[in-house]
C-alpha cells in the first residue's frame, strides 16, 4: 500500500530531472500505469444531485492551454481548446455531434444495451424552435446522475434500473501549486469506471466519439444542413487516422489545408492506453457523408450492434470527418474495471488580444503535437495524479469550514479557463473574464487583477511574471504612469496609456508580497526603480498626492470604471499599503532616503485618514471638485467618469463601499499589520456587515447588473445609512453585488474577529453558484471566470492567519488548534496544531524556517534554523 502511494511520487521527482529521456523508466510507468489507477481514491469536497447538476460546468484542462468542460451529467461542452473562448461550442457543426462518449453491454444469454455514458436531460433544456438543442440529446441515456467534485477531480455518478451497471466519469487534469509546467498540460483524462450489477459476466464496450473540428472554435457557423461540405469557420478537408505507439492506441486528427497560421490550427488526439493485454481497441476515422444527420446514425448503428467499429472508406470526403474510438472488454459477475481515455491537442497559434499578431503558446514548446502530448504525459500520469490527489486531500481533509475550502478550490479552476494564457516565452496574461467567443476587457488589468490572491499563493513563478511584465512593459520610464491594460505584442506606444489609482498602488503592495513569497533578492533589485518611480507617479504636479502629505487627494481612475474626486477609503488604503511595503523595501535595500520619504507620507496619511475619513461607523469619501483638467492630460483619468469635474457623478459620498479596506487586507496578507487606527478597522468592518448585507435582493433596486436576485443573499457594493446622504448620481456599479468583493470583506471580517459574519457571506455567495441557478465553477462579473472571484483564497490565508517570509525565514500560523493546509506558491503541505506544540508537513517544495510564531498565542522559538524537505515533517513544542 505504502509503496503504491510513495513510488509515482519518486517517479514524478526524478521525470522533473530527466524530462522523460529516459526509455527504460518510461516503460516502468507503463508497467505501473493501470495498477494505479485502480488503487486511488479520489476526493470529494461537494456532491450535486437531482436539480443542482443543471448549471454544473467544470473546466478541464492546463494552466494555459484551454480546456474542455465536463457537465453536472456527463456532458461534454464549452470547447475551448483553440486559443479562444468557446462558450457554448460543442466541438462540433451542430449540438448533434457534440463529442460523447457511450457504453455497450452483452450479457450472457445475449442481451444488448447501449446508452450514452450521460443523464438525463434537463427539462429547461427540451424546448426549441427546432426541438432541444441539448448536445447528443437524441441519444439514450442514463436516468440519473450526481456530480462529486473536488476541483480539479469530478466525478460524474451514472446508473439505470435497465442497465447491468453502473458507470463513473472521473476526470481531471494534473493541478499541483508550484509546478506550472505539470499543472499546464493540455490534456483531459477521462476515466471511466465500469460495475457489473448482475451475477453473471458481461461483455462491455466503453467508446468516445468526436468530430475532427480543427480550424473551427465556435466564432463563426455557417451550417446547411442539406450539405455537409458547408462547414463553420475554417474546417477543410480534415483527416482523421488511426495510430498506435508504445502504450497507445487512438485516433489522430489533423488539417493541412487549414491555414497553419490560424489560431485555430493544430491538432487533436483521442487515445487509451494500449498496454492491457485484455482490452479489444476498434475504431473508426469516418462515418456517412450522405447528410441528414445519417454520420451519427452510422455511429449509433454500428456501435450498438456489438461495440465494437469496423473502418470503412469513403469516396466522399467531409470537411470535419466524425472518428471513434471503442474498447471491449470482459467483466466478471460484479466486477468492477476502468478505462482511461485520453484527449490531447496543441494548437500553438495564440493571438494577441486583438486577434492580430501570433504570440504563440508556451505549452507547445514542449510537444510536437497532440499525439507528442499524449506519448510524454502518459509514463507521468501516475506520478501527476498521486500528487494532485495529495494536494486537494491536503485541502479537503483540512480543518477550514468547507465553504470556504469550496470557495477556494473551485474558483482556482479560473487559472485554467481561457481567462489566462502564456505566450511563447512562458508570460502569464490575464483578461478580466471571458465572454462567449472572446476575451473580457484586456490587458492583465491591474485594478482587477489586485484582488485575487490564487496565483501568488499557488503559483509564485507566475505572479512574479505578471509584476516583470507590469513593470517592464506597462511602466512608462520618464514619467512613471503604469497603464493598467498593457499591450500585445509588448509596445508601450501601444499601451492602455491610463493609470489607475488602485491598480499602480496595488502593483506595488503585489511586488513586496511575491518578494517576501519568493526570497528572490534579484527580482527586487531589478524591479525596485520601477516601483520607485510608479510611487513617484502620484507626487507629480496635479497627481493624487501632490502635495505629498500622505492623501489620494487628486482624480483617481478605479475599478469602477469611473474617476474619484478627493480622498476616499479604497484608493487611500492601497496608497498607506504601498508607502508601508515600500519602506520594507526601501529599508532592505539601504535606500534610506527612499525609506524615510515613504515611512513620513505613510504615518501623516494614516493620522490624516482617520481624523478626516472615519465618521464613526467606516470610512467615506470627501468629494472635492476639480477647478481643472490638467490632470486628465498626464493620462491619470480615463475620461471615463464625470465630465463636470467641479460637481462630479458616479461618487461614493458618504456612502459604506463593501471593499473600503482592501488595501488593509493586502497589507495583513503581507505581514505589514494596521495601516489605520485599528479600533476604526474593526468598525469599518461591523459596519459593512451591517449595511452591505442584503438579505433577500429581490427587494433590492438595481440599475445594472444583476448577480444575485429573489430570495439569494449578499453584499451590495454601496449603502447608504442616511439616504438622505447618498448622491443624485450615485456610484457606477453601486447596487450591485460582486463574489469577488464579498470575499475581499469577507477575508477582512476574518481578520478582525467577525468569523460567524465572514462565514456567512461566503455562504451567500456561494448559495448562488449551487449548480442550479449557476454553475459553481464560473463566478461571473464583467465576463465568466471572473479573475477578481480568486480573492477567495484569501479566506484560508486569514483563517489560517497563514503568513511566510521567505526573506527572513518565517513562518506564521494560527495557535488555534487544528489541521491547516498552507501555500506560498513555491512550496506547500499541512500545519497541525495542539495546545503544546506545532507540527510542519511539506509535501511539495522545500521550506526554510529560523522564525516560527502562533499568531494569538505564545510564540515558538527555534534553537537553529531548519529545513523541512519535500515528504518531510518537523514538530516544534514550546521553548
Amino acid at each position: 500500500m505504502y509503496f503504491q502511494l510513495i513510488l509515482p511520487i519518486f517517479i514524478y521527482l526524478i521525470l522533473l530531472i530527466f524530462r522523460m529521456k529516459n526509455a527504460p523508466f518510461f516503460l516502468l510507468c507503463i508497467f505501473i500505469s493501470p495498477c494505479f489507477s485502480q488503487q486511488n481514491n479520489w476526493p470529494v469536497l461537494k456532491h450535486y444531485e437531482g436539480k443542482f447538476i443543471e448549471k454544473i460546468a467544470m473546466p478541464v484542462g492546463g494552466i494555459g492551454t484551454g480546456n474542455i468542460s465536463i457537465g453536472g451529467n456527463g456532458q461534454w461542452k464549452d470547447v475551448e481548446i483553440m486559443n479562444k473562448p468557446g462558450m457554448g461550442f460543442y466541438g462540433s457543426v451542430s449540438p448533434k455531434n457534440a463529442p460523447c462518449f457511450m457504453i455497450f453491454t452483452k450479457g450472457a444469454s445475449g442481451e444488448k444495451h447501449a446508452r450514452l455514458l450521460t443523464g438525463p436531460i434537463a427539462p429547461t433544456d427540451y424546448d426549441g424552435s427546432q426541438g432541444s438543442v441539448t448536445p447528443n440529446h437524441g441519444l439514450p441515456r442514463f436516468e440519473s446522475a450526481s456530480f462529486d467534485a473536488a476541483y480539479p477531480f469530478a466525478i460524474v455518478n451514472l446508473d439505470d434500473h435497465d442497465m447491468p451497471v453502473s458507470a463513473k466519469a472521473k476526470v481531471f487534469n494534473p493541478f499541483i501549486p508550484g509546478d506550472a509546467i505539470g499543472s499546464g498540460v493540455p490534456i483531459a483524462v477521462i476515466r471511466y469506471e465500469i460495475k457489473n450489477k448482475t451475477d453473471q459476466p458481461l461483455t462491455i464496450a466503453v467508446a468516445g466519439s468526436m468530430d475532427n473540428f480543427i480550424g473551427m472554435d465556435g466564432s463563426v457557423i455557417e451550417f446547411d444542413s442539406f450539405n455537409r461540405d458547408i462547414v463553420p469557420q475554417g474546417t477543410k478537408h480534415n483527416r482523421n487516422e488511426f495510430r498506435k505507439s508504445a502504450g497507445l492506441a487512438g485516433i489522430y486528427m489533423s488539417s493541412d489545408s487549414v491555414n497553419h497560421n490560424s489560431n485555430a490550427w493544430g491538432t487533436i488526439a483521442l487515445t487509451t492506453p494500449a498496454n492491457a493485454t485484455e482490452q479489444n481497441i476498434s475504431y473508426r476515422t469516418q462515418f456517412s457523408p450522405k447528410g441528414w444527420n445519417d454520420d451519427l446514425t452510422d455511429m449509433w448503428d454500428d456501435f450498438s450492434d456489438d461495440g465494437a467499429f469496423r473502418d470503412l472508406q469513403f469516396d466522399r470526403k467531409v470537411n470535419d470527418p466524425r472518428a471513434a474510438l471503442s474498447v471491449n472488454l470482459q467483466l466478471g459477475a460484479h466486477e468492477t474495471k476502468e478505462v482511461d481515455f485520453y484527449l490531447t491537442w496543441d494548437f500553438p497559434n495564440r493571438k494577441d488580444w486583438n486577434d492580430k499578431t501570433t504570440i504563440g503558446n508556451y505549452y507547445s514548446g514542449f510537444y510536437k503535437d497532440a499525439w507528442d502530448v499524449a506519448e510524454k504525459t502518459l509514463p507521468q500520469l501516475p506520478a501527476l495524479e498521486a500528487k494532485t490527489i495529495d494536494f486537494v486531500n491536503c485541502i479537503v481533509k483540512s480543518d477550514y469550514p468547507a465553504v470556504m475550502k469550496e470557495a477556494a478550490l473551485f474558483n482556482s479552476s479560473t487559472l485554467r479557463s481561457q481567462t489566462t494564457f502564456r505566450d511563447k516565452e512562458g508570460n502569464f496574461f490575464g483578461w478580466e473574464g471571458v465572454f462567449a467567443a472572446t476575451g473580457s476587457c484586456y490587458g492583465s488589468c491591474t485594478h482587477v487583477w489586485n484582488y485575487e490572491h490564487t496565483t501568488p499563493f499557488l503559483f509564485g513563478t507566475l505572479a512574479m511574471k505578471m509584476r516583470n511584465v507590469e513593470y517592464e512593459h506597462g511602466l512608462n520610464d520618464s514619467s512613471g504612469l503604469m497603464s493598467f491594460r498593457v499591450s500585445l505584442p509588448f509596445n508601450k506606444s501601444e499601451n492602455w496609456k491610463i493609470a489607475a489609482a488602485d491598480g499602480q498602488m496595488g502593483t506595488i503592495l503585489k511586488v513586496y508580497r511575491e518578494w517576501q513569497l519568493s526570497g528572490d533578492d534579484a527580482f527586487l533589485q531589478k524591479i525596485w526603480p520601477g516601483v520607485k518611480k510608479a510611487l513617484a507617479f502620484a507626487w507629480i504636479k496635479g497627481g493624487w498626492d501632490a502635495d505629498k502629505d500622505g492623501v489620494m487627494e487628486g482624480c483617481q481612475h478605479n475599478t469602477m470604471d469611473i474617476e474619484y474626486y478627493g480622498p476616499n477609503p479604497e484608493i487611500e488604503f492601497w496608497y498607506l499599503g504601498a508607502l508601508k511595503a515600500s519602506a520594507k523595501m526601501a529599508e532592505y535595500l539601504k535606500d534610506r532616503q527612499f525609506q524615510q520619504t515613504c515611512s513620513d507620507l505613510f504615518e501623516k496619511g494614516s493620522r490624516w485618514t482617520d481624523q478626516h475619513l472615519f465618521n464613526g461607523e467606516f470610512y467615506i469619501q470627501q468629494i472635492r471638485p476639480v477647478q481643472d483638467k490638467s490632470m486628465i492630460a498626464t493620462g491619470l483619468t480615463a475620461g471615463m467618469g464625470s465630465t463636470n469635474l467641479k460637481d462630479p457623478d458616479f461618487q461614493i459620498g458618504e456612502g459604506c463601499l463593501v471593499d473600503q479596506l482592501v488595501g488593509q487586507n493586502m497589507a495583513w496578507i503581507c505581514g505589514l499589520g494596521y495601516l489605520a487606527d485599528s479600533n476604526h478597522i474593526k468598525k469599518t468592518f461591523q459596519s459593512i456587515w451591517k449595511y452591505n448585507h442584503v438579505s433577500a435582493f429581490g427587494e433590492h433596486f438595481n440599475n445594472m447588473r444583476s448577480y444575485a436576485l429573489g430570495d439569494e443573499s449578499g453584499m451590495i457594493l454601496t449603502a447608504y445609512p442616511d439616504p438622505s446622504k447618498r448622491p443624485a448620481v450615485p456610484l457606477s456599479y453601486g447596487f450591485e453585488a460582486w463574489t469577488g468583493l464579498e470575499y475581499t470583506a469577507a477575508t477582512g471580517m476574518i481578520y478582525v474577529g467577525m468569523n460567524e459574519e465572514a462565514l456567512k457571506i461566503i455562504s451567500d455567495t456561494r448559495s448562488r453558484y449551487d449548480g442550479y441557478k449557476r454553475n459553481p465553477f464560473n463566478e461571473e462579473e464583467c465576463g465568466n471566470h471572473y479573475a477578481r472571484a480568486m480573492a477567495a483564497w484569501s479566506a484560508l490565508i486569514a483563517c489560517s492567519r497563514f503568513h511566510y517570509s521567505a526573506v527572513a525565514k518565517d513562518f506564521t500560523i494560527t495557535a488555534r488548534p487544528g489541521n491547516y493546509f498552507w501555500s506560498d506558491g513555491y512550496s506547500w503541505g499541512t500545519a497541525t496544531v495542539s495546545n503544546h506544540a506545532v507540527s510542519i508537513s511539506v509535501h511539495y517544495g522545500k521550506l526554510d524556517i529560523q522564525s516560527l510564531h502562533l499568531k494569538g498565542g505564545s510564540g515558538l522559538l527555534l534553537k537553529k534554523a531548519v529545513t523541512i524537505g519535500e515528504n518531510e515533517k518537523k514538530d516544534f513544542t514550546m521553548q
